[in-house]
């Protein structure tokens, strides 16, 4: 079976490029503030049960997912990473009940930036999830 490339057209390129930017923003901001031990960071690792002597591991953990990720050749590995990071992120709020809307999915939201933003300007990842017409 061929496998042609999908045109990807300036639209969507920018497009792809903003989701995955407001992403790695947001992420690499949250990496920052473990990493320096901010104290509202600290507190709020504190009510879902983390030690803040993890806090600074875990940021560097999520550094390096993203920077997986910021490196066009490693993007998929990257957002796998940190689909991985951010299912933990959603079972840490679920343990301790917190809010659906604003706690537990709000990591889904980011992953959805992730993978969006990187399916719209990768043709590795169209390819992987494009109709196929196959016979079943």
């Amino acid at each position: 079976m061929e496998n042609q490339a999908i045109p990807i057209s300036n639209k969507r390129l920018w497009i792809g490029r903003i989701m995955s930017g407001v992403a790695v923003l947001f992420l690499l901001f949250d990496s920052t503030t473990k990493l320096l031990r901010v104290e509202a960071v600290m507190k709020a690792a504190a009510q879902i049960g983390y030690p803040a002597s993890t806090m600074a591991p875990i940021g560097l953990i999520l550094l390096v997912c993203v920077v997986t990720y910021l490196i066009p050749r490693t993007a998929v590995l990257g957002a796998v990473l940190l689909t991985g990071y951010l299912g933990g992120a959603i079972a840490a709020h679920v343990r301790v009940g917190d809010p659906l809307m604003s706690h537990i999915l709000f990591p889904l939201y980011f992953a959805v930036l992730i993978w969006g933003g990187l399916y719209l300007r990768d043709r590795r990842v169209q390819a992987l999830i494009a109709r196929r017409n196959t016979p079943h």
